[in-house]
């Protein structure tokens, strides 16, 4: 068999694996790999500006495609710049394959130059990585790489290569299947946990489901339904769960916990059963974990042992994948109603209807996101950084598609926006895409928007602009008596910004522009940037503070309390 380079071993192994993109930066020490995409037309790289982008791309590449992201970066600077997007791909569950060059082997341990070691940096913050010194090696590591990445709890993993080792010359031989014998997730349910399951939620009458990422990374939306029908149970998504339950059925009740619906944070408290799927009981959902869901027996189902049990006492454990599991419960579970407690949780939900939008003149946040929301159509895709402006797209969004809302949930990384809606276009070049944008997460990865330009993406910037860093600001206001520091920053241009990174800019200061600045943004046909000039001052509720249970959830600001008052 004819030997070839190690760095055409990569690409042989890439193909493999049906790779068809590539988010990276070119350096000394990867050069070979970018010497030998030549070769490989089929494979497209996506040339970003910063390599905390390509792997963020990535990450929002593999959330909407189902399979993995793949990540090259140069050694020293260029791989510790993925270090933020490999931790954001850990917290939260998503298949990243990121190979980084390292310098010459002989160097290695000598404080070379761009040396870093990036395998001991990154050990808390991938399922795997592996430092490859053989060109042998190349094919088995990779191998080994994506299936880790893709099976069990999904995750990032890194495989460095030295330069030289790229060089040398190997035969290229692809294992057809990978045996790891310390890795043996476990995908199906323990049979009799699945039936005591079952039995609790037949002997349930205010039960509930939470239904996180889990469900969406899984493709167990249709298992998800299909439950929920069966016993008539209320279904609420957290944050990464949005979309794995269809948000125009009857069943859904939307976002619980820090800024989620006051219903739902109400129905927990007084839920007997509570179904956790695919989630991993998040402090953002909890609130004080002693007083999260009282009278509940809870049941946990989740691919991870670790989770089980780690933050809420779990009465039916069933480790496994969610999908699976489903599809063993559903037969064990009797048809039920539950009209009582849908009846009870309606007059919540009457009472306290949370998200309605005040009638104002002002461009209220919310109103901009619901505009965009209603006037996209239900087959859009949506990214967002983190902040109020993120807590407002996860309010307002009832899609039904359970993998079009990307966001950083477990890290909340701010400046995820940009890069991840390029990653989003990338992967669905037909579909319309969206960036909810904060002015201070945007101004962290703005360099990106060049890409839109150079490979023809036609994402639709709506930068959120109320001249503060917002959830900081609102922290500020109510829990460090107003005193507003290092929150207001200046700002460049946007519009013109936009122009000179080659898209349309345009900007809103009137409510009456909203909604034809939004359709003109639809109907052009490349990269469109709207700087939305919002109410600067405007809150994000319902909130629950800090520290309190689900049972102190502020639905409103109260209006005799002038702290809250808008």
């Amino acid at each position: 068999m004819t030997k070839i380079k190690g760095a055409e071993i990569i690409m042989e192994c890439l193909r493999k694996e049906g790779v068809d993109v590539i988010f990276g930066y070119p350096g000394g020490a990867n050069l070979p790999m970018y010497d030998a995409l030549k070769k490989y037309p089929d494979i497209k790289h996506i040339l970003v500006r910063h390599e905390q982008a390509a792997a963020h791309a990535a990450d929002a590449y593999a959330r909407v495609s189902g399979k993995a992201g793949v990540v090259w970066a140069t050694s020293g600077p260029g791989a510790t710049n993925l270090v933020t997007g490999i931790a954001n791909a850990w917290m939260d569950s998503v298949p990243l394959v990121c190979i980084t060059g390292a310098v010459v082997s002989w160097l290695l341990g000598r404080d070379g130059f761009q040396e870093a070691d990036i395998t001991g940096i990154t050990i808390p913050i991938v399922k795997h990585n592996e430092l490859v010194l053989d060109v042998e090696q190349i094919a088995p590591a990779i191998a080994e790489a994506f299936h880790i990445a893709t099976t069990g709890r999904p995750g990032p993993v890194l495989v460095d290569i030295p330069r030289d080792v790229q060089q040398q010359l190997a035969e290229f031989n692809y294992p057809d299947s990978v045996d790891l014998p310390g890795y043996q997730p476990t995908t199906t349910g323990h049979p009799q946990q699945v039936k005591k399951a079952a039995q609790l939620i037949d002997e349930a009458e205010r039960p509930l489901i939470l239904a996180g990422h889990g469900v969406v990374i899984a493709r167990a939306a249709e298992e998800l339904k299909e439950l929920a029908e069966k016993a008539q149970i209320p279904v609420i998504t957290t944050l990464l769960g949005l979309g794995g339950f269809p948000g125009s059925h009857e069943l859904n009740m939307g976002m619980p916990g820090m800024h989620g619906m006051y219903w739902n944070n109400m129905a927990i408290q007084e839920a007997d059963v509570l179904i956790g799927i695919g989630m991993r009981f998040d402090d953002r959902v909890t609130g004080a974990l002693k007083e999260f869901a009282p009278k509940a027996r809870i049941i946990h189902i989740d691919i991870d042992p670790a989770e089980i049990s780690k933050n809420v006492k779990t009465a039916v454990p069933i480790v496994g994948d969610v999908k699976t599991v489903m599809q063993q419960l559903i037969p064990h579970v009797s048809p039920a109603r539950h009209d009582a407690w849908r009846r009870w949780i309606d007059d919540i939900r009457r009472d306290h209807p949370s998200i309605a939008i005040p009638e104002t003149d002002k461009i209220l946040p919310q109103y901009v996101i619901k505009k965009i929301y209603d006037l996209s159509g239900p087959q859009a895709y949506y990214a967002t950084g983190v902040g109020q402006h993120q807590m407002w797209a996860a309010q307002y969004f009832w899609g039904d598609n359970p993998y079009s809302f990307v966001t950083s949930g477990g890290l909340g990384t701010m400046g995820f926006e940009v890069p991840a809606a390029i990653g989003i276009q990338v992967a669905k070049p037909q579909s319309t895409v969206w960036s909810f944008c904060g002015d201070g997460g945007f101004q962290m990865t703005m360099e990106e928007l060049a890409l839109c330009t150079e490979y023809e993406l036609p994402v639709k910037f709506a930068i959120i602009n109320n001249n503060y860093l917002g959830m900081v600001r609102q922290w500020q206001d109510h829990y460090y008596d107003g005193n507003k520091q290092s929150v207001r920053m200046f700002q460049p241009d946007f519009v013109k910004l936009a122009e000179a990174m080659g898209m349309v800019g345009l900007r809103v200061s009137e409510k009456s522009m909203v909604e034809s600045t939004i359709e003109a943004a639809l109907q052009h046909p490349g990269a469109v940037l709207i700087d939305f000039q919002v109410e600067e001052a405007e809150d994000c509720f319902p909130m629950m503070p800090p520290g309190v249970s689900l049972s102190e959830t502020i639905d409103q600001p109260p209006v005799n309390q002038p702290e809250y008052a808008r």
